[in-house]
């Protein structure tokens, strides 16, 4: 991964250079530097799990939360990090009636 040096934004490779998508800036690639890097190129992608056939228990934890759909007292709930890892998890829910999802800090 590559930062623009002008702007800060991610760049992308176009052919022998990094471009900017931000400002344009472009850099010349050096290949001795990026065979430390990671390319998502060689990663695979995670499997998308079905839960339509799954049972209610094995969804995982409830707790008492009002959906904001239906009035449902009820929901299933998990933990996932999406901001900065020095940051705190946000709590997602699912209502266990109508399976609308909302995030704990939604209004």
């Amino acid at each position: 991964m590559q930062f623009c040096d002008e702007c800060g934004s991610m760049m992308k490779t176009d052919d022998g250079m990094w471009v900017c998508g931000s400002c344009g800036h472009e850099t010349p690639r050096d290949e001795a530097t990026e065979s430390g890097m990671t390319s998502t190129q060689s990663q695979e992608e995670s499997e998308v799990i079905d839960t339509s056939e799954v049972d209610a228990e094995d969804m995982g934890p409830t707790t008492n939360a009002r959906c904001p759909e239906c009035d449902n007292d009820r929901a299933f709930w998990e933990m996932k990090q999406i901001r900065a890892a020095d940051e705190s998890e946000t709590r997602f829910f699912t209502c266990t009636e109508c399976e609308h999802k909302w995030r704990e800090d939604d209004h």
